[in-house]
């Protein structure tokens, strides 16, 4: 299991670097733990649940991102596997220096009819901050996939204005070599001023995308319909494939939208550390 992403630091000053690589084994009934990597500032933990499922929950020791800091991710599940992955807490990206971007990047492999479920709690963009994100994602036509992230632009309970923000997101999904989906998030200058325009966000200071990808998807689209607000959108793009997305004032609308929607699309609680 290798995780191939350049992590030489643009800078010659300190900055974070991180690796968690997991991969995951059936232990009928349970999934288990097959393989760990982990180096740097970021770790992996799995607490004890009463579920079937194995949960990974990834803490960034360094408290967050700032420019030039890198982190990688890859996860990978066997058949008959059900993994869950979130995070100790919200990540947080802050405000970098000149010409420096920080990067995370995550891989998700998921084989035959194994399931993943990713969960990460919400990305926190403050004033000045600099952040790519890649995510690859490969699975068979029999796998199951629900796929979360939701981002934050400035607390606004906290008064925070997001005024100057460069922030891309890439997300490819794959499905038996195929690429089925692809998403492409820009923002680049004042966030605030782009999200108040009523074509983008209409004032919107949270965001999440969504994705359901598995054999049978299309059953879950009526009931996700039903629950989303006007802020909200949800579409099948090709077979066997659901995307949302929602855009809410601050955070805490964001989540009581999204709570319910996750019960659709999942039998099973949310992990813990939501709860906390």
């Amino acid at each position: 299991m290798t995780i191939t992403i350049d992590m030489k630091p643009e800078t010659d000053q300190p900055r974070a670097i991180g690796r968690a690589a997991v991969s995951v084994k059936p232990v009928p009934p349970r999934t288990v733990l097959k393989d760990l990597q982990q180096s740097g500032s970021l770790k992996a933990l799995f607490p004890r649940t009463d579920q079937d499922e194995l949960t990974a929950v990834l803490l960034n020791t360094a408290g967050g991102v700032t420019g030039g800091d890198r982190f990688a991710v890859s996860m990978t599940c066997a058949p008959d596997c059900a993994l869950a992955v979130t995070t100790q807490a919200s990540e947080r990206a802050y405000r970098a220096q000149p010409g420096e971007i920080g990067r995370i990047d995550t891989t998700l492999t998921i084989n035959g009819n194994g399931r993943l479920n990713w969960l990460p709690q919400e990305t926190l963009l403050y004033h000045g901050a600099a952040l790519h994100r890649r995510t690859r994602i490969e699975m068979d036509a029999a796998s199951r996939l629900l796929w979360i992230e939701p981002i934050i632009f400035g607390r606004r309970a906290m008064g925070e204005t997001v005024r100057d923000l460069r922030f891309r997101d890439h997300i490819d999904l794959y499905r038996d070599g195929e690429l089925v989906f692809s998403d492409r998030t820009r923002i680049t200058g004042n966030a605030a001023e782009i999200l108040g325009k009523m074509a983008t966000g209409n004032g919107a200071t949270a965001m999440l995308s969504l994705i359901c990808a598995a054999p049978g998807a299309e059953q879950y689209l009526d009931a996700a319909r039903r629950l989303l607000p006007e802020t909200g959108g949800v579409t099948m793009p090709c077979r066997d494939l659901i995307h949302a997305r929602l855009l809410a004032p601050d955070g805490f609308d964001l989540r009581r939208m999204l709570f319910p929607l996750l019960h659709v699309f999942r039998d099973a609680p949310l992990p813990r550390t939501w709860m906390i």
